[in-house]
């Protein structure tokens, strides 16, 4: 079965093709930072305009990298939520569009349900069950996961989510937009503990999130005194332990809790190597195994959502999704646990 992938939740236009007895045949991803970066953070009109323009283009790139053509094409799987509503409405009509006059389903995916399936694209794919810590920039949740589309809601952010906070605090550290990849850059040049920053939320005794004080701490820290570029790497870095600190106790905990040895990690703060580092040590005196998707796959992308289409082909959940021809859905507000 041959599945088409379109992504278009946010800032990210991501097209891919997966076939399930081939693996993953291409992807390819246009990032909208560049545009956003004058303003400060993402402007929907902007992005929905923007994947407008992108996915015919990166369509045929796709097919033409892949050796397919669209009559080939079994399947297209769509990022229906959450999300930006227009950004959303752009991949989802165009799904539907193309599915029509193609002749076969269109399948509504989950974009958290892709990245958290992301690591079984690997070449050591994780076996369920397992416990996924998702960490991007609109989410920060503790999952069960029992199989494709059975999804257990442990704990999640109350406020900010880890990537927001990333965000939020590089601005006001005053480097711009996007801020997690710079903030982390600085942190390395940092040294933590110098300045004292909260972890929240850390002995709460469940697996709930909060990042909203932390961020409020550095506006204080930021206030207090001028600022020296050491102070500014200090801070960073001790920032950016608080956040993995938290992350990593949590997910460990989970585990513990589960009684599940294996854990995910997935999305865009997934790639922060200090973050990988703690939790791979705390894995590895705890006993258990962690596992990563492919770094081209941390982000928005549209091999995850192709390949989540696919197996929820495969496991029969498509008719239960709301896999159809010639019609779409959005939902910019969507629990996973309801996928």
């Amino acid at each position: 079965m041959l599945v088409l992938g379109l992504e278009s939740s946010c800032d990210e236009t991501g097209v891919a093709l997966y076939d399930t007895a081939r693996g993953l045949l291409a992807h390819a991803v246009h990032s909208q930072v560049a545009m956003h970066e004058e303003y400060g953070g993402v402007v929907p009109e902007l992005a929905s305009r923007d994947h407008i323009r992108r996915l015919v283009p990166l369509i045929e790139k796709v097919l033409a990298e892949a050796g397919a053509s669209k009559e080939e094409i079994d399947a297209i799987a769509y990022t229906a939520g959450p999300g930006l509503a227009g950004a959303l409405l752009v991949g989802a009509s165009f799904a539907a569009a193309l599915a029509l006059a193609l002749g076969v389903p269109a399948l509504p995916i989950h974009h958290l349900e892709g990245h958290l399936l992301s690591p079984l694209l690997s070449a050591d794919p994780p076996q369920f069950p397992f416990v996924a810590l998702l960490v991007s920039g609109g989410h920060t949740q503790l999952m069960r996961v029992a199989g494709v589309g059975a999804y257990e809601l442990l704990g999640e952010s109350l406020d900010d989510a880890a990537g927001e906070a990333f965000d939020k605090t590089a601005q006001l550290l005053g480097l711009g937009y996007p801020g997690g990849p710079a903030l982390a850059k600085l942190a390395a040049a940092g040294t933590p503990g110098r300045f004292k920053l909260p972890r929240p939320m850390l002995g709460s005794g469940d697996f709930m999130f909060s990042f909203s004080g932390l961020k409020t701490a550095v506006l204080t820290a930021v206030r207090e005194r001028v600022l020296t570029e050491a102070d500014q790497a200090d801070l960073a870095a001790e920032f950016q332990e608080a956040v993995t600190e938290v992350l990593t106790v949590k997910a460990l905990a989970a585990c513990h809790a589960t009684g599940l040895a294996t854990l995910i990690v997935a999305g865009g703060v997934g790639a922060n190597q200090r973050l990988r580092e703690r939790l791979d040590a705390a894995a590895s005196t705890a006993g258990v195994r962690v596992h990563y998707p492919e770094p081209a796959l941390c982000t928005d992308n549209g091999a995850m959502i192709a390949f989540a289409g696919a197996l929820r082909f495969q496991a029969g959940l498509a008719e239960k999704t709301g896999a159809r021809c010639g019609a779409f859905t959005i939902r910019p507000r969507w629990p996973l646990a309801m996928a």
